[in-house]
């Protein structure tokens, strides 16, 4: 069909020249013929001016025709992109010539971006071929797209095999249902355990698709399950040897003092002292086990509404070894456990008070809203943090009568209310400032 057109279209243009020339033709024959010349020459002349006004309508023909086809064929090439195919004849000095010029300049465009995304495609199949996470891509009907061979490999099959399948037949429509993320236990021909599920929405073709990805965090998880069990046994074992190592000590003591004979007249008091730090120690090991206890059964929150100022007020008024300066910051009422934001906060003020015991420093409280939440912070004028690595390591203290657990149980207070607990030295001055950040979900006062 479009031969057929472009047929119709050669004639139009032939005809069209032959119909320009057609005046200058007749006039040419008219004089020739009403003339005084011979008939031969009358018939000679005639075939020569026919001949040029033929052979002059083709030329016009082929100067209109073939830079069209040439355009045609330099356009068909970009629709099957072949970007290789270039139009003779660019010229910046006429305007065919920069038709023809800014076409081949499109075909220059047109293969350096195609190039790009073919190496852009070309790296992320590497990636997707390198990393150790399973992704896959399903269309709107959820049938499997595309996949990498972490994914193939969780499934079992070859990624020529799982292309096309729904995702029911591959045990992948439970992750494409319900809250994203999460973490979930899956289990797969390939490989068991707790999965990290992501997804995402793409569109090809116009077309909308979702994007699967399922990341292993078992092996993450026992890891760092691990460290954390490693820490906590070396911390209790160093609480425990501390407190064994005297016990035993004066055990064997006293046991020397008992079966010595004769009997020194200061035994019964030597037995006092003994079994004090005896009862002393004792008395250490149980709070740290009482204060472990607590931290393991620290119960969910129980939501009441809680006015910031009152709270604050309140807790500030239990220490009594150093005046607390309060700042008021705006009205704000939230729900939050009460009692276990009182302990925290008296963990707070009782830190601070410590640090500026020695030094006579300042102690203020105060609190704000901040990018939508509520920020409550503690500052002293103490010496200040040496140590915030293990600020919120269990049973880590610098205290010499301190447990170690203060902080702890009260980041864990923070966290099972939605928020955060930070320490930090201060930037302007000594001393050290403690903010609390909760989220601002309850009601707020004017």
């Amino acid at each position: 069909m479009a031969s057929k057109r472009g047929q119709r279209h050669e004639r139009r243009v032939f005809w069209l020249a032959l119909l320009g020339g057609f005046p200058a033709v007749a006039l040419a024959l008219g004089l020739l013929w009403f003339g005084d010349f011979a008939p031969r020459t009358q018939w000679t002349l005639t075939l020569v001016v026919a001949g040029v006004w033929l052979a002059c309508a083709a030329v016009v023909r082929e100067q209109v025709v073939r830079p069209l086809q040439t355009v045609s064929n330099v356009l068909a090439a970009l629709r099957e992109r072949d970007y290789t195919l270039r139009a003779r004849g660019a010229n910046p000095d006429d305007a065919l010539g920069l038709l023809l010029l800014e076409l081949n300049s499109l075909g220059d465009d047109l293969r350096a971006q195609r190039l790009g995304a073919l190496e852009a495609t070309a790296l992320l199949r590497r990636v997707m071929e390198e990393i150790d996470v399973a992704i896959f891509a399903f269309d709107a009907a959820e049938t499997l797209r595309l996949v990498n061979p972490s994914g193939a490999a969780l499934v079992g099959h070859a990624p020529e095999q799982l292309l096309g399948r729904d995702a029911a037949s591959l045990g992948l429509a439970g992750p494409l249902t319900g809250e994203a993320p999460r973490v979930d236990p899956l289990t797969f021909p390939g490989r068991s355990g707790r999965w990290e599920i992501r997804r995402g929405t793409f569109r090809q073709s116009g077309l909308p698709h979702q994007l699967l990805v399922l990341t292993d965090v078992s092996r993450a998880l026992s890891d760092e399950e691990r460290q954390a069990w490693r820490r906590l046994v070396r911390v209790l074992s160093h609480e425990l040897n501390n407190s064994l190592a005297p016990i035993k000590s004066i055990a064997d003591s006293l046991l020397a003092v008992i079966t010595r004979e004769p009997q020194p007249p200061d035994q019964r008091e030597d037995l006092r002292k003994g079994l004090g730090v005896i009862a002393s120690r004792s008395e250490s090991l149980s709070r740290l086990m009482a204060a472990y206890a607590r931290l393991a059964r620290l119960p969910p929150p129980r939501l009441e509404t809680v006015a910031i100022e009152h709270w604050v007020r309140r807790v500030v008024a239990l220490e009594t070894r150093r005046p607390v300066a309060i700042h008021p910051g705006p009205d704000v009422t939230i729900q939050a456990d009460g009692g276990q934001l009182d302990q925290l906060l008296i963990n707070l003020v009782r830190n601070a008070v410590d640090a500026t015991l020695e030094g006579n420093g300042a102690v203020e409280v105060g609190w704000e809203k901040r990018n939508g939440q509520l920020d409550v912070w503690v500052r002293d004028e103490g010496a200040g943090l040496a140590d915030t690595a293990n600020l919120f390591v269990p049973f880590y203290t610098t205290k010499p009568d301190g447990s170690g657990i203060g902080l702890a149980l009260s980041r864990q207070i923070a966290e099972a209310h939605g928020g955060a607990l930070t320490l930090s030295n201060r930037t302007a001055g000594h001393g050290c400032e403690a903010r609390l950040s909760l989220p601002l979900t309850g009601r707020e006062g004017s």
